[in-house]
């Protein structure tokens, strides 16, 4: 047995001495030293020896056993490093080449703004309003009843609004107004809050309309508040966005839930005031109604309005945007066409 051994161990170095890769290793140490290897098989015939010979033998066994392990091992990292340099070398980074573009995503205009205005509001010390006081799905009574709409306007129409159907009463609401109902059935004034979304109306489509677009409304209610503070605070606003340099103007106008009302226009940025189709040859574009909330609706919700006031706004962020960038059609915002997206 122990001259199996030793041929056995010098079988095994003659085959690591011819090994010429990592593979050729790992072979000859299954061949030798795995379980079902030649050392084990002649282990297993030890416990026919004599108590001395099982002593002289197995020493020997576990030394061969050991030698081939560390010849082994030396081989292996021999390869490993021989292989490891070599891919290096056919690997190399060349770190004089100029690097890869990787193009990233961009916030779509307007979400960026839409986070603008909501920033200058809040520098005004407006917050936003909860989640849960702005759906989108909304019900005629916080879409118009509340908001002092009567039932015969043409604004409830299905020509011009939303309605779901299988659900009496329920609409896609064509206003964010509704979030001041809301807002004040569950706050106490004083109030100052803005409510961003979006809002749902049966429009045709073209440069200057679409049946879905994004809206933010503003409302503050307190004692004392004035027709004065409104103004001032939306040509702050108005300033901060797009610089003391824009003309704008307060028109006279009409909504049923607000009492003065009007309208605030700004100067077309693409014809400069001499008229073309973005502005349909006016000059200028609507960019946000607004007026003193209309005491019905303070009612409706339980303040007094002998004892507060307030008054309330919406602008459209889409017409917001086409003056900021002189974008001469709301269409271009939701063709996701890369050329128009990837300049913002």
């Amino acid at each position: 047995m122990k001259s199996q051994l030793e041929n056995i161990y010098n079988s095994a170095k003659s085959d690591i001495e011819k090994a010429t890769t990592i593979a050729d290793i790992d072979d000859i140490r299954l061949k030798y030293l795995s379980r079902k290897g030649e050392f084990n098989s002649i282990k297993k015939g030890l416990k026919d020896l004599s108590e001395e010979d099982k002593r002289t033998v197995g020493a020997l066994a576990n030394q061969i056993t050991q030698d081939l392990e560390n010849l082994l091992k030396e081989k292996h990292d021999c390869f490993y490093q021989k292989e490891l340099n070599e891919k290096l070398q056919k690997d190399r980074i060349d770190i004089t080449l100029s690097g890869k573009y990787t193009p990233q995503g961009k916030v779509h205009p307007l979400t960026s703004t839409t986070n603008e205005i909501v920033s200058i509001f809040q520098s005004l010390g407006f917050s936003v309003a909860a989640p849960e006081f702005s759906p989108e799905v909304e019900t005629e009574y916080y879409n118009f009843d509340m908001l002092n709409v009567p039932k015969d306007h043409p604004a409830r129409d299905v020509q011009d609004t939303f309605y779901v159907k299988g659900l009496e009463g329920v609409v896609l609401r064509s206003q964010t107004s509704g979030a001041q109902i809301h807002v004040m059935e569950n706050q106490k004034p004083p109030i100052k809050i803005i409510a961003p979304g979006r809002v749902y109306r049966n429009e045709n489509i073209n440069a200057r309309k679409n049946n879905f677009f994004h809206q933010i409304e503003g409302l503050y209610v307190d004692k004392n508040i004035t027709f004065g503070d409104l103004k001032g605070v939306l040509n702050e606003f108005i300033r901060l966005y797009f610089g003391s340099a824009r003309p704008t103007r307060f028109r006279s106008s009409f909504f049923p839930f607000t009492e003065p009302s009007a309208e605030v226009d700004v100067q077309c940025i693409m014809c400069q005031g001499k008229g073309c189709r973005t502005c349909s040859g006016t000059g200028w574009l609507e960019v946000l109604g607004c007026g003193m909330v209309d005491t019905n609706v303070l009612k409706g919700v339980g303040i007094d309005p002998d004892v507060y006031t307030g008054f309330a706004f919406g602008m459209g962020v889409e017409r917001l945007a086409m003056l900021k960038y002189a974008i001469d059609d709301i269409r271009l915002f939701f063709n996701n066409d890369k050329r128009f997206l990837e300049q913002f």
